[in-house]
């Protein structure tokens, strides 16, 4: 049976640091839309307070997480035990996304080891925890970190990264603008 938290528990923020990979939920608040459901890896999350999360975003073929949030700033990121006791923690907000050259920026880089495909950093304020049995979640094997992605990156070299955010990270799949775009 699913139990309700107002704030990220010592006990919370220690399952969330073993987690290897979490999920991103957000939608656009219009009924048609797509609602966006993102896996994320690397070592690339951190609990910052009971109530506030911070995740370092890297460059992806869509951006709609941040378009999300800069129209209606709901978001759902959950975590899922793979090994150990069965157990998915969710945690409900409102997030924001800041960009190299915000204020925040230079405080939120000293939490992660960014790389050269980082994009933003995704902040969420949490109003809510839940946590779940997980029975019927079933059993994986955390064998590494893939490198694609870093490749990718040194291939397409800083001025190639920016071009491609300006041609593929400027809007979502529904036309709304990320932060990128007001740039």
């Amino acid at each position: 049976m699913g139990k309700f938290f107002n704030d990220i528990s010592d006990q919370h923020k220690s399952f969330i640091e073993k987690q290897k990979i979490f999920f991103v939920g957000t939608s656009p608040l219009t009924a048609n839309g797509h609602v966006n459901l993102s896996p994320k890896g690397m070592d690339s999350f951190h609990v910052l307070s009971p109530n506030k999360v911070a995740y370092m975003d890297i460059i992806g073929s869509g951006n709609e997480t941040s378009a999300h949030l800069l129209e209606n700033g709901r978001i759902t990121i959950m975590f899922c035990a793979f090994d150990g006791p069965p157990n998915i923690l969710r945690l409900y907000g409102k997030g924001y996304t800041v960009l190299p050259g915000d204020a925040e920026w230079q405080s939120l880089t000293a939490h992660f080891k960014l790389v050269l495909a980082t994009r933003q950093i995704i902040v969420a304020t949490i109003n809510e925890v839940q946590t779940s049995c997980g029975f019927s979640v079933p059993y994986y094997s955390y064998e590494g970190e893939r490198d694609q992605a870093e490749k990718w990156a040194l291939n397409k070299g800083e001025q190639g990264l920016e071009a491609y955010k300006k041609e593929k990270n400027l809007v979502s799949l529904d036309g709304l603008p990320t932060a990128l775009h007001k740039k």
